[in-house]
This record gives C-alpha cells, structure tokens and sequence, in this order.
C-alpha cells in the first residue's frame, strides 16, 4: 500500500518552527517505530527468527531486514548525500515485490537465508537507524521536503510489518507439535477482547455517502481519492460474531454443507479439511482436554472464549458463516458509513473485517510515480477489502477509510467479520 504525500505532509512548506517542529515529531516517531520493531522480535530465539512457515509468510528476520531495506532504498541512497549502503547485497535480499529497485530473492525462498545472520541484521539496523536520524535532523530544506512524506511511509510500512511479524509467527509456532507460546503471559493487548452482549441491528438510511481519506493528517493512495457513493438502505451488526456464534455454526454442520459456500471456497475445504478456523483445536484432540474447544494464540493453548471475536477466518468462511445466519458481510462502502453510527462497536481493535468488496481503485485513482508507486495498484485484482484493524495492529495505525486486502483464502490474519442485510431496521 503506498502513501498519497500531499496528505503526508501538512507543514513542510511552512517556514521556521513548524517545520523544525514536524521534524522533530518525525525523528521522535521513527525512534519508537523502530523500536518497537525489535521489542516485538524480543520473545523469540534466532532460531524462531529465520523459519519461514509458508511461502506467504516471512520470518522475522527478514521483517527486520526488509523494513531496514525500505528507508535505504527509497530514503537514503536517492536523497542523503554521501550515504554509504551497509552491504549492497541487502538490495537484492531484501527488497520485496519493486520491480523498479531492482532483481528480489523469490519470496517462498526467504527461510532460505540462513546468512546474514541476526546479529548482522540488527547492526544494519543500527546503521540505517543512525544515518536515518542524521537525515532527519540535517536534510536541507528542500531535500527534506521531497523527503518527509518517504519517511512518513516508511513508518507507517514498517507498522504494518509489526502486525505481519505477529501473523507469521504465530503460523510458524502453530506447525510446531508442541505449540509453545510466543509470550506465555497473560497479555491483555494479545487477547481478542470480549462482547457477551446479545447482537443488535443498526438500521443505515442509505443515500449518497462520501467515501474515501478526507485529505487531513497520512494515509495510503489506496484511500483516495474521496468521492460519492449510492447506498441501499442496509442494516448492520453492532458487534463482530463471536467464536460462541461461530461453534453454532460448525455444530450444524457448517463445513460439511456445500450450499452455504462460494464455490472456490468449497474447494478450499474439501482440498484443505477445513472443518474450524485456523488454530482451533477440536474437543477429543489431545490438545483439547474436557471435550471442550481450545484455540492456539500467542499465548499459547487457551480455552475457547465464546463471547470473544472469531479470528483467523478466511472471506470464504467469513461469507459461508453470513449465509447461514441469513445475512451477508457489508460492502466496504456499508462498513465506512456506519463507522460512527451510535451503538455500534469493535470497529477496530479486534478483528480485521471481511468485507464483499473487491480489492479495486477508487474512481479516478492514479498511483504515485516513481518506485513507491508499485506499493499498491498493481496489487488490485484478486483480492478483498478488510476494514478496521485487529489486536496486533499497531496504536494509532488505522483510521475509518483505511484498506487492507488480502487474497480470499488467507487465513493466516486476524480476521473476523460483521454481518450485515438488506433493508434498515
């Protein structure tokens, strides 16, 4: 997902302390991001670091790297005079999917490398963090300005691999037989919180609706530009379904009925023996004493909790649970409007949201020029919107009009879902 700059950049233009001000926030910014980086990578060993789980996963290691790639590449070596790369190999490790920066390592190939070690790619860390914060505070003026909104990206891109560090990990730890816990603690930020309360309709009038990033403060292209969308009158859940709801579903044999299913999804099930969410552990496993649901999470093996959010679901099971219950997932346009509507709740925070909504540009979307345009469009086909934001998203990561996508079957997410139907209530 790639940034629009004129939103990135609210006070570059301006002269004297406010523009020293934005640079100071900046480099304040980028310490704690970075930061935060390492402290997520903290709880596992070196080992835990270079596994690679699955072609559509990364190790840690590698999220280290590539976040450390990012602000070399597209911030360092084009505007920091004299800025010496730590090893020019990192360029070809390390860059994911920009076709215009140059040939990649194959991404199913990451849990390849072995070298360079950890501690290299903490030291490069070091390296970038220091010429970095040199950037930050010396840049001339107009080289800050073309600049800043790089930097503003690549904060927020390093954000969203501090969530995709999570993800990952816990599918490593999950292919583990003995399922150890990434912190055995009792984390209340690693934990879905709770919604026991019955689910109420929010009734939506419909009509002309503005849609899309208003144009204040960051965000990705993806959100712009705004524009005018029709809605039907639709009601909405005002909470996520809960794992409770969604063990009901499964009790009446939801995996075992082809009707309820999208066709690619069927097949997902039959081919892969979906029979739960991914990292639930059925009663009469070994792993499930009592006869009782047990999901694995990053503390560990837990009792199911039945009032809390449903994670981990695919869009396919996502939409297979919304027919069953006699309803259907919101449009990403539905999802948007009732953001603020009184009495809704779990908007973000909890579970990414399936939405039925393809992954498409918004009406008069053009990407960026330059290699950060290749962050986002060329990723819009195939995909579906998901909305909100989840327990291992970041603080102050997400906003209403924020897009995240992923292909139908990903799993691998904290992703749940919101019902929604036609008609208001």
């Amino acid at each position: 997902m790639s940034a629009n700059p004129s939103s990135a950049k609210p006070s570059s233009a301006q002269p004297g302390r406010h523009a020293e001000i934005w640079r100071e926030s900046l480099a304040a910014r980028f310490s704690q991001v970075r930061t935060h980086s390492v402290a997520l990578a903290a709880p596992l060993s070196a080992e835990d670091q270079c596994v690679q789980s699955m072609p559509d996963a990364s190790p840690t290691k590698w999220h280290l790297a590539h976040t450390s790639w990012f602000f070399e590449a597209v911030v360092l070596s084009p505007h920091a005079t004299g800025y010496r790369a730590f090893d020019t190999c990192f360029f070809h490790l390390f860059n994911s999917y920009y076709e215009s920066l140059g040939p990649r390592h194959p991404r199913p190939q990451r849990g390849l490398l072995t070298r360079p070690s950890l501690d290299e790619v903490h030291a490069y860390r070091t390296h970038v963090d220091a010429a970095m914060q040199a950037f930050i505070a010396g840049a001339e003026a107009k080289v800050w300005e073309a600049a800043a909104p790089l930097v503003e990206l690549g904060l927020n891109h390093e954000q969203q691999h501090q969530e995709l560090i999570l993800t990952d990990i816990l599918h490593m730890l999950s292919c583990n037989p003995l399922l150890p816990a990434y912190e055995a603690a009792e984390a209340p930020a690693l934990r879905l919180a709770t919604a026991s309360v019955p689910l109420r309709w929010i009734g939506m009038a419909g009509g002309l609706s503005d849609m899309g990033h208003s144009g204040d403060g960051f965000a990705f292209d993806n959100e712009t530009p705004r524009h005018a969308v029709l809605l039907a009158p639709y009601s909405i859940a005002d909470r996520l379904v809960t794992c409770g709801e969604f063990a009901q579903f499964i009790a009446d044999g939801g995996y075992e009925r082809p009707g309820l299913w999208l066709s690619d999804g069927w097949a997902a099930v039959r081919a892969d023996n979906w029979q739960a969410p991914a990292y639930w552990i059925a009663p009469g496993d070994p792993q499930a004493p009592a006869g009782h649901w047990q999901v694995f999470g990053l503390n560990g093996v837990r009792p199911l909790d039945p009032s809390a959010p449903v994670s981990q679901l695919s869009f396919y099971e996502a939409a297979a649970y919304a027919e069953w219950a006699g309803a259907r997932l919101p449009t990403e346009a539905e999802w948007e409007a009732a953001y603020a509507a009184p009495g809704i709740t779990q908007m973000t925070g909890h579970a990414w949201q399936w939405t039925r909504s393809s992954y498409d540009p918004y009406p008069g979307f053009r990407p960026l020029a330059g290699a950060v345009g290749e962050y986002n469009g060329k990723f819009m086909v195939g995909q579906l919107v998901l909305r909100g934001g989840s327990l291992a998203t970041p603080a102050g990561h997400t906003r209403p009009t924020y897009r995240n996508f992923f292909p139908p079957g990903a799993r691998w997410q904290f992703s749940g879902l919101r019902l929604a139907k036609d008609g208001s209530c």
